[in-house]
């Protein structure tokens, strides 16, 4: 399934990945989740899409191949490929594994890869990856549930660990309930952490506090809760990727508290910079995760059964699942079933 032009239509095209070199694997797609980022890139709303464009950076499925120097992996292996499928492995962010902040990573799709072609992502029946840019699954974790936690999943868990939100005695919140948002409330409640939930639609606190465990909920639009909440937070994970007001959000937390954002607006955002200095508060960003991060993150999410809210579809209702994903209309991922439903050229 791939998009031609820069419009967000999509309609299939027939791709062939590369072959299996020496320190590749390849795997039969199983399952691909639809992250909102797909979405942006159809449309090319960050400006450096490519066409053909073959979305999708939630990839899991089952060994089929591995090449001669592949160590970790074998066939029959449970595997997933997220959000990158390169790097320059000589810079200090690679030497670090970080691999997601190295200026070379290559993108899991519509990026120029090692030898100058185009890499193709998850909306297909074959996906090859490099050795390093693999992700063992847990048998216990179901591969449409956990697909979204390739992208969803390490974007909260990084900064999780990163900015030390994972003490028991901490309050985060968490902006917005979406597809990052609602795995952003299940990683902190797995760590013992309190957990509420910031969201401008009061008709999403049952579903925050009695299906996803938060604690709290606060209507980001009501100036009487936001009053009462104020400088209550340790951290706040702002997952929203629409343009919003950041001052209320600054004002919830403590001071030295931090404002990590993971979404990814279109356009700039509005940095009040008063409420930074009276605090010693800091705004941050976070982008993904490194493999030995991801790899953390997928066994993490076993042990403590961690899943996404998914709506998995067949490959013939993508079209219909763009248009609903545009007006936010999902609970809370797309999952497209790949396996079953994908039919061959």
């Amino acid at each position: 399934m791939g998009s031609q032009r820069p419009i967000w239509r999509p309609f299939p095209v027939q791709i062939f990945q590369k072959a299996t070199g020496e320190k590749d694997v390849r795997f039969k797609v199983l399952y691909c989740g639809i992250c909102h980022s797909d979405l942006h890139n159809i449309k090319n709303e960050w400006g450096f899409s490519t066409y053909p464009l073959v979305p999708g950076h939630e990839i899991v499925g089952i060994v089929t191949e591995v090449g001669s120097k592949v160590e970790k992996f074998k066939v029959g292996d449970k595997v997933g490929v997220g959000c990158m499928v390169g790097a320059c492995h000589s810079c200090d962010n690679c030497a670090n594994d970080l691999e997601n902040y190295c200026p070379k990573m290559i993108l899991t799709y519509g990026a120029n890869y090692y030898d100058g072609t185009i890499t193709y992502g998850g909306y297909s029946d074959v996906m090859v990856a490099e050795e390093r840019y693999n992700v063992r699954f847990p048998d216990n974790l179901p591969l449409d549930a956990g697909a979204p936690l390739l992208c969803a999943g390490i974007t909260v868990y990084s900064p999780l660990q990163h900015f030390g939100f994972t003490k028991p005695a901490m309050h985060i919140g968490v902006v917005g309930l979406g597809g990052l948002g609602h795995v952003a409330v299940k990683f902190p409640k797995a760590f013992g952490v309190k957990v509420t939930v910031i969201s401008t639609s009061p008709n999403k606190k049952e579903e925050a506090i009695e299906h996803l465990g938060a604690d709290s909920f606060l209507v980001s639009r009501d100036p009487d809760q936001m009053q009462a909440a104020m400088g209550t937070m340790d951290g706040i994970i702002d997952t929203v990727s629409a343009v919003h007001p950041l001052l209320p959000l600054l004002g919830l937390l403590k001071s030295q508290g931090k404002l990590v954002m993971v979404g990814a607006p279109d356009r700039p955002l509005e940095l009040p910079v008063f409420p930074l200095l009276m605090g010693r508060k800091i705004v941050a960003g976070s982008c993904i995760g490194g493999m030995k991060e991801t790899q953390e993150m997928i066994d993490f999410a076993g042990k403590h059964n961690i899943t996404a809210e998914v709506e998995v579809i067949s490959m013939d209702y993508v079209n219909t699942a763009m248009e609903r994903l545009e007006k936010n209309d999902v609970r809370y991922r797309f999952v497209i079933d790949i396996g079953n439903t994908l039919k061959a050229a």
